[in-house]
């Protein structure tokens, strides 16, 4: 047998264009992509979570509102209590809320402009009501104007009424919707800084009329945003304002203490008719809020572009 050389055997030349066409037809996944089934899975499960604890529940908050039809659910809502019920909570809601428009602009200038000792813990003691419970909150009003609390012998001897009226619930509104307006406010202002300000103060712009011109135009979508979301606490607050009204009907009872009224007393549809009127109150603030998320986003967008 003789021996033969090993030959080395080269591979078949292949065509540059068809490797680019073949490589131009398969599709790298990125490494930060998610499998496809996966994606679905997510929003499925996404989609069956919102159906069974938001929409199932208040579609069936407006079906037992309704469910002896049209005439039985306006005249619950008619009720001289669901009426008194409604003008305390609209009352309340503005008192609160404008309050609470002054303390959050203060508050958002003082911490977002300025430096000073004690600003790490005035921030801590406006995010108090986040980790404070609204009932804790109102037991401390009862302690403080009470009849045996500090001040209440005080507040009784110039006949002024604090717990278990109308004061006593605008103060406990007010403590748990604090927040709201300044933490939006916060760190918008942050981040636009002071650049603005400065510029229309040495121009010859008084304090007022920078921050008309400059500072609120510069705000005016994440305070809007701030305000919305105040209101609906303010109206929707039970726990903290349960403690200090008193639940005295058509007298201190708003709409969250009547609906709790109504259906302890089993009257059903009353007391969906007034969660019903939450809701679509709550429904309406929803869709202000999308629409000031959508309008503020296009605004800084537009502002980067410029």
């Amino acid at each position: 047998m003789s021996d033969s050389p090993l030959r080395a055997v080269a591979p078949p030349l292949v065509p540059s264009a068809t490797l680019t066409r073949a490589a131009s037809t398969v599709r790298l996944r990125p490494a930060t992509e998610d499998p496809p089934v996966l994606k679905y899975v997510l929003i499925a499960v996404a989609v069956l979570f919102l159906a069974l604890f938001l929409v199932l529940p208040l579609v069936a908050v407006f079906v037992e509102a309704f469910r002896k039809g049209a005439e039985a659910y306006w005249t619950s809502l008619q009720d001289e209590d669901a009426v008194a019920a409604i003008k305390l909570t609209l009352t309340v809601a503005a008192i609160a809320v404008p309050v609470n428009i002054v303390f959050g602009i203060a508050a958002a200038w003082c911490i977002a402009k300025f430096e000073f000792p004690g600003k790490s813990l005035l921030v801590s003691l406006i995010d108090l009501p986040f980790s404070v419970s609204p009932v804790v909150a109102g037991l401390v009003y009862v302690l403080l104007f009470g009849a045996q609390g500090l001040m209440g012998p005080t507040m009784k001897a110039y006949g002024i009424e604090v717990i278990f009226a109308v004061p006593g619930i605008v103060l406990a509104t007010i403590f748990v919707t604090l927040p709201f307006v300044a933490r939006e406010l916060i760190p918008l202002m942050e981040e636009q800084g002071t650049t603005d300000e400065e510029a229309a103060l040495s121009l010859g712009a008084g304090g007022l009329k920078t921050f008309m011109r400059v500072t609120l135009p510069n705000i005016k979508w994440g305070l809007l945003y701030g305000v919305l979301l105040c209101n609906a606490r303010a109206m929707g607050e039970f726990g903290a304002v349960s403690v200090v009204s008193g639940h005295i009907r058509g007298v201190t009872n708003t709409m969250p203490l009547q609906v709790e009224v109504l259906y302890n007393e089993y009257n059903a549809v009353a007391a969906f008719t007034i969660a019903s009127l939450l809701a679509l109150l709550a429904l309406v603030t929803l869709a202000l809020k999308a629409l000031l998320e959508w309008r503020y986003a296009d605004e800084i967008a537009g502002t980067h572009r410029r």
